[in-house]
């Protein structure tokens, strides 16, 4: 039997204290900790690593605080593009799929290529296709939209550029400065068996083109696990994570370097990233348990939780 644990993330940024609300981080605080507390009840019921995450990020999916699924970014065009990536470290096999606009939960649609096709991405209508082929739920493409998300556009159409997640601080009370949030969310789980998975899914950035696709859906990029190493989900600059490979890159460090956990996923995102001028962060958990939650940036949503013990999240930089 295994230390079996499930770690997930919400995404990083900037911290803005004084833009903060204790209601509005306490329901940060609560969603996480009832989502990972969902992810550990599955892992200690016997569950596998690759239920367990497809789980928590559907829940992610499903909470409009997060951008993934319901409370997705808008594009440049007012539009929702999806993307999403499951991979199981037992078998390798990795499941994906990029600017979906009417599937509900990506992060399913991925698990489905994972299971039902010889191929490993898909995109698009063709994604779509597949999605509604294999029986998931298809909504119309407002179901993601938020007031709070079309706000965000219009100050992003106002300045011209494009925003990583969420309001601006001076107009929201996001425990993160949401101009400066990275907005994918993502879970890593290792199970009673041994088996190690991971998921990430994202609605992508704020005032982005329409086809831009980042990291999320990349096996390797950000999202990756095997059995004889680690497990990973990423968040951060997107373009920056698909330039260094980062989730494989802590999986390449401890097996060609013998870095540990912590010294590999460390070297990553405050080593190989950040001298790209790349921001965020990344979860991960090892072949014995050990978890690391390493950013860059200020803060990062973040939730823990191992079988048999309490449940731990945290939001900002530790002291």
């Amino acid at each position: 039997m295994f230390n079996a644990v499930i770690a997930i993330h919400g995404g990083a940024g900037a911290i803005s204290r004084s833009a903060m609300s204790a209601e509005k981080e306490q329901r940060y605080r609560q969603a996480l900790h009832d989502i990972v507390t969902q992810g550990q009840q599955i892992l200690a019921q016997g569950g596998s690593a690759l239920d367990a995450v497809t789980e928590a990020v559907r829940l992610l999916e499903e909470c409009p605080l997060f951008n993934a699924g319901k409370g997705a970014v808008f594009t440049h065009q007012g539009t929702h593009e999806l993307d999403a990536c499951v991979m199981d470290g037992r078998t390798l096999d990795v499941g994906a799929v990029a600017g979906v606009t009417r599937v509900r939960n990506p992060v399913l649609a991925a698990r489905a290529v994972l299971e039902q096709s010889p191929h490993a991405l898909f995109i698009g209508e063709g994604a779509e296709q597949f999605a509604k082929a294999h029986g998931l739920e298809p909504v119309a493409p407002d179901y993601f939209s938020t007031p709070e998300r079309w706000e965000q556009l219009q100050r992003a159409l106002n300045s011209d550029t494009a925003i990583l997640d969420h309001d601006g601080a001076a107009h929201s009370d996001d425990p993160l400065d949401p101009d400066h949030k990275f907005g994918t969310v993502g879970a890593v789980a290792l199970d009673l068996e041994g088996n190690l998975a991971a998921a990430t899914s994202t609605g992508g950035m704020t005032n982005k083109q329409a086809g831009r696709v980042g990291d999320s859906p990349l096996p390797g990029a950000g999202c990756y696990a095997s059995n004889d190493s680690v497990a990973v989900s990423c968040t951060g600059t997107g373009e920056v994570f698909m330039r260094t490979l980062a989730a494989y890159d802590v999986a390449a460090q401890m097996r060609y370097a013998g870095r540990s956990l912590q010294q590999a996923t460390v070297k990553v995102i405050h080593d190989s990233v950040l001298e790209l001028g790349g921001s965020g962060g990344l979860i991960a958990v090892d072949r014995a348990g050990n978890v690391a939650l390493p950013f860059n940036s200020e803060g990062m949503y973040r939730g823990v939780a191992r079988v048999g013990e309490a449940a731990d999240v945290a939001i900002y930089r530790e002291s």
